[in-house]
């Protein structure tokens, strides 16, 4: 993985509120040997004051938080700083086996200036056929689902190659009920094929699944032929609505996260480390990225767990505030526009 680069400024955890003024004495008398008694003048603070603090027993707390503030520190290095203080915290407390609290790990963060990055927004590549087949909207913004295989959502999305006028398109199926992605599949060109052959490799995988399949409006999804393969398969279509990506949201926002993350993650330079790029992200997404919806746990986990029970365990999609805030403007500009976002 790509390393964070760049200088970190010098963590404060003391209370004391000269800290900042006994480090700066310290570390320019250790280095440049500067006065002690002329810094303390400069200052304004007493010369007994700066060797009782040098002599002072550092609080365990204090420890406790330097400690935590250079693991904070290497996991915002190995993963980009994609992780905000929720996933930080439960990154640290699974492969620590820790059990801090949200609110401590984003004190650390505040006092690291550590915070994760900002989404992206894609670039969308959907290519509608105005005279293919069309579906009804039957998913209708119901992202929430009670078990695998119950519901899935496709998208296509388009990556430039660097240093090179072609680009790479990546189709993709996405499970609701634990966000994996069920199949994938990587081509040159954005066409029926490339759909087909995700559509394959997914029944391979699951060869009983017969889910909700829905899509925005695409060629590859409109087309006789991929109709023709959902009815095979004994699936029922939903396509969202003319111009409305929010319907098709989970896919989406699939690829404003795959963006923003894999791009920090790794480093791409050129078709080869591309193409590299997609597949480690795809199988950290399943296997390593654990997400506080599922307890934790990564969507490969949450899937396993599920497929191994009659009784699979329900995760609501926890109320979003943003979303919320989102559709109530929404709602303000146009009141037919308010169905559940999810």
């Amino acid at each position: 993985m790509k390393k964070s680069r760049g200088n970190r400024k010098k963590a404060i955890f003391s209370k004391s509120k000269n800290e900042i003024k006994y480090l700066a004495i310290k570390e320019l008398h250790e280095t440049e040997n500067y006065s002690i008694k002329w810094m303390c003048e400069m200052l304004n603070i007493t010369r007994s004051a700066y060797y009782k603090w040098l002599k002072r027993e550092i609080p365990k707390k204090e420890l406790e938080d330097i400690s935590l503030g250079e693991t904070v520190n290497k996991y915002h290095d190995k993963y980009g700083g994609i992780l905000g203080y929720r996933r930080m915290t439960i990154f640290i407390n699974r492969n620590e086996n820790k059990d801090y609290k949200y609110k401590r790990i984003r004190r650390i963060m505040k006092i690291l200036d550590i915070s994760s990055s900002i989404r992206r927004v894609r670039k969308c590549c959907t290519v509608s056929n105005k005279n293919d087949e069309k579906a009804e909207n039957i998913l209708n913004r119901n992202f929430e689902a009670s078990r695998p295989n119950e519901k899935w959502t496709s998208d296509v999305c388009e990556f430039k190659i660097p240093k090179s006028d072609k680009k790479l398109y990546l189709s993709a199926f996405i499970d609701l009920y634990d966000r994996s992605i069920v199949s994938w599949q990587i081509s040159y060109q954005n066409n029926n094929i490339l759909v087909f052959d995700t559509f394959d490799k997914a029944i391979e995988a699951n060869p009983d699944a017969q889910p909700l399949f829905h899509s925005d409006r695409g060629f590859q999804y409109t087309s006789l032929a991929f109709k023709n393969k959902l009815e095979k398969q004994g699936i029922q279509q939903s396509m969202s609505r003319v111009a409305c990506c929010l319907d098709n949201a989970v896919s989406e926002g699939l690829w404003g996260i795959f963006r923003e993350e894999m791009y920090k993650l790794y480093d791409i330079h050129d078709e080869e480390s591309l193409i590299s790029a997609i597949e480690n992200y795809i199988n950290f997404y399943n296997y390593h990225r654990y997400q506080e919806r599922y307890d934790s746990k990564s969507p490969i986990e949450v899937r396993f767990e599920a497929l191994k029970t009659n009784t699979p365990k329900f995760y609501p999609i926890p109320i979003n505030k943003r979303i919320e805030k989102y559709k109530a403007n929404l709602a303000m500009k146009n009141p037919t526009e308010i169905t559940s976002i999810g």
